[in-house]
């Protein structure tokens, strides 16, 4: 796999060895060994899928300590932008965003890590969309800041007109009024 660093430190595009022939293609979307020594040393426990239709946006989310999550994220279906931004107060970098086009096409995947809320947009008619975490669920940790906050910067490539949004996701605060617990 090739690891492309971002503007943020740890959170990382994947892109992996890709074998096409005649009959299709073929790649390791996961090998635990290789990650730990290139990205991240850490164990995912918990795998997620989600289905959406163009428009859909989820996020910004993210689990607050101790339930903290990392994230590895990819799509099998269709296309997405995927967005990070960095919660994690005193860093150099907070507020600031990576945003990566994740599609079936190009099989990048997306490292998010603890102290990220993270979201995406579906840019194609349907996306399915994939995530690994390194933490259970826990719903009592839930956390999250508006996904149209406008001081964030984040080009979202849709007519907002069509944005659908949760009605949850409609009520996060803007990162200025959020209760993050995340110290960098």
């Amino acid at each position: 796999m090739n690891v492309i660093e971002t503007e943020i430190p740890g959170v990382i595009i994947i892109e992996p060895r890709i074998f096409n022939d005649a009959r299709g293609y073929f790649f390791e979307s996961f090998s635990q060994r290789e990650f730990a020594d290139k990205v991240a040393d850490i164990t995912f426990v918990q795998d997620n899928e989600s289905k959406s239709s163009y428009g859909v946006m989820r996020g910004l989310h993210y689990q607050k300590p101790p339930y903290t999550q990392s994230k590895l994220v990819r799509v099998v279906k269709g296309a997405v932008l995927d967005v990070a931004v960095d919660v994690r107060k005193g860093s150099p970098t907070y507020g600031k965003h990576v945003a990566v086009e994740l599609t079936e096409e190009n099989h990048k995947q997306f490292f998010i890590p603890k102290g990220f809320a993270h979201g995406f947009v579906v840019l194609s008619q349907e996306a399915i969309f994939q995530y690994k975490c390194d933490n259970f669920y826990a719903p009592q940790s839930e956390g999250g800041i508006s996904i149209l906050d406008e001081s964030l910067g984040i080009d979202w490539r849709i007519p907002m007109d069509k944005a659908i949004l949760s009605d949850k996701d409609m009520k996060h605060p803007k990162l200025a009024d959020a209760p993050v617990d995340f110290e960098y």
